[in-house]
């Protein structure tokens, strides 16, 4: 679904990722883990067009995607839920997942994702007139994850949605990924707490200083001692 060969992407001079190279393929969920700073989030905000690779090829359902603005991978299907939720604070729950919608046509579908997204997360349905910058973290963290369902992702890009959350809100949110990939999306999940990503995905890939050291099935990495040391805390 998603193939990432060999790019290399700047910051002004700071070379970011160096020579990534990576797959995502239908309805896997694929994990990114790895230190502060190790390019995980510049990786998703290169996917979804926010940077462009200086070079190196991005693929996305068989279409040259690298450098593409925003709205067309967008319109594409493959969607970023970013990193600190960035809700609109000043808008409703209800007007932020009407925006994640705002490519749509389809105003009977709509309302049925947005109700579905109610169904999901109930304590948004008793907020949906609240303003957004009200919510506790953890109402933040659905309301974006339920926007971005709202553009009807194929692939959906999830930056650390598990960030500053109390453990009980984590292993919600982790559910959550679980359940939206069952239902049918393939997810790529950025995620600074590797034990709980690691249990949630099928393969994932290790990057450090902008490069990717590792990778294979998730179960197989959780259980490396390399991991465990770098990683899991063990």
């Amino acid at each position: 679904m998603l193939n990432v060969d060999n790019i290399d992407v700047y910051y002004g001079a700071i070379h970011a990722l160096k020579g990534v190279s990576l797959e995502v393929n239908e309805g896997e969920v694929v994990t990114l883990i790895g230190a502060n700073g190790a390019g995980k989030s510049t990786l998703l905000k290169t996917l979804s067009g926010l940077l462009k690779p200086k070079s190196g090829s991005i693929t996305f359902l068989g279409k040259p995607i690298a450098g593409e603005n925003p709205t067309a991978i967008v319109s594409q299907g493959l969607v970023h839920c970013p990193e600190g939720r960035r809700v609109f604070a000043n808008m409703t729950v209800e007007e932020n997942l009407e925006l994640g919608a705002y490519l749509r046509k389809d105003h009977a579908e709509i309302r049925k994702d947005m109700e579905a997204v109610f169904t999901r997360f109930p304590r948004l349905l008793e907020r949906r007139k609240q303003l957004s910058g009200t919510l506790s973290g953890g109402e933040q963290q659905m309301l974006a994850i339920g926007r971005a369902l709202m553009a009807r992702p194929k692939l959906l890009l999830l930056d650390e949605p598990s960030m500053g959350l109390a453990p009980l809100l984590v292993a919600e949110i982790f559910r959550t990924v679980e359940e939206i990939n069952k239902q049918g999306t393939t997810v790529l999940l950025v995620e600074q707490n590797a034990n709980q990503a690691l249990k949630v995905a099928h393969r994932a890939y290790v990057l450090e200083t902008g490069k990717v050291v590792l990778t294979g099935p998730a179960d197989e990495l959780a259980q490396s001692d390399e991991i465990k040391m770098a990683y899991l805390g063990h």
